[in-house]
């Protein structure tokens, strides 16, 4: 499929089918592109689901989008332009298993200003600890990816009703955030065509699907969960990797054996970077 200038697509697709919307300029308006097209009042599932079941043919990937603030009259980061697209390299310079690695190992240090002493520091990737375990074997789908992606849409929608739709040119969800320019993971790396390089990973091997994103949050459901903790903690050592705020600032008790419970038959993941 080729990925053609976001306007250009528009165009094709006939614009008159959209409800209202604008184009949002990057680098809060002072920016040189307009990556993502949004709605101005709240996404339908009806709507996310056409131009999802479209995006083969229209080239747009449909992203659910959420606001820092519901109450937010400018609904940050998208309305107000909070998008750096030209910030950004290309999902495919990265390998995911490099990235994953170098993560793990930047996140697993042990240092004096450390506020946990090594033990203690040691015991949240227990039974790791500093030894990068490498990637999870892919798992087999043996559901329909795009439609389990439309049933947590609508689950997403229903508990967040202020939810946006966001149009990106871009070949698939993982792709599309850096697209469009989300910058949600800045305080950990502010390119985030990395973190998109780890989600076209696993939309291969786990059936994931990039639905929803916020400020600093992100959304995806998944087709072929782990089915069990043996199978869920290697993963969970890469969401780690990928967010270790997930781990050190999730449900208690803050460990990888926690959380990999957590994931095990779970088809949604939820990120949040602080």
């Amino acid at each position: 499929m080729n990925v053609g200038h976001l306007t250009e697509l528009l165009a094709d697709s006939d614009e008159s089918r959209l409800p209202p919307g604008r184009m949002v300029t990057s680098d809060e308006g002072d920016g040189d592109v307009q990556p993502l097209w949004l709605s101005d009042g709240p996404a339908t599932i009806e709507l996310w689901t056409r131009m999802h079941t479209e995006h083969t043919r229209s080239g747009l990937w449909p992203l659910l989008l959420d606001s820092l603030d519901p109450n937010d009259g400018e609904f940050r980061p998208w309305g107000s332009g909070e998008v750096f697209p030209e910030q950004m390299s290309s999902p495919a310079s990265h390998d995911s298993s490099d990235l994953l690695a170098r993560w793990w190992d930047t996140y697993t240090a042990v240092d004096e200003d450390d506020m946990l002493d090594a033990d203690r520091r040691l015991a949240v990737t227990a039974p790791f600890g500093q030894t990068w375990p490498g990637l999870a074997p892919s798992r087999e789908t043996t559901t329909n990816p795009d439609q389990l992606a439309a049933e947590f849409a609508q689950g997403f929608l229903a508990d967040r009703p202020q939810t946006r739709l966001g149009l990106v040119a871009a070949a698939s969800g993982a792709e599309a955030l850096t697209a469009a320019g989300w910058a949600g993971p800045c305080n950990y790396d502010n390119d985030t065509a990395k973190f998109s390089a780890v989600l076209r990973d696993w939309e291969h091997r786990f059936g994931a699907r990039v639905v929803a994103v916020g400020f600093s949050t992100l959304h995806l459901s998944l087709a072929a969960p782990p089915v069990d903790e043996h199978e869920a903690l290697p993963v969970a050592a890469e969401h780690f990797a990928f967010c270790p705020d997930n781990i050190w600032q999730g449900n208690r008790p803050y460990t990888l054996a926690a959380y990999a419970e957590r994931i095990t038959g779970a088809h949604h993941w939820d990120f949040w970077w602080d």
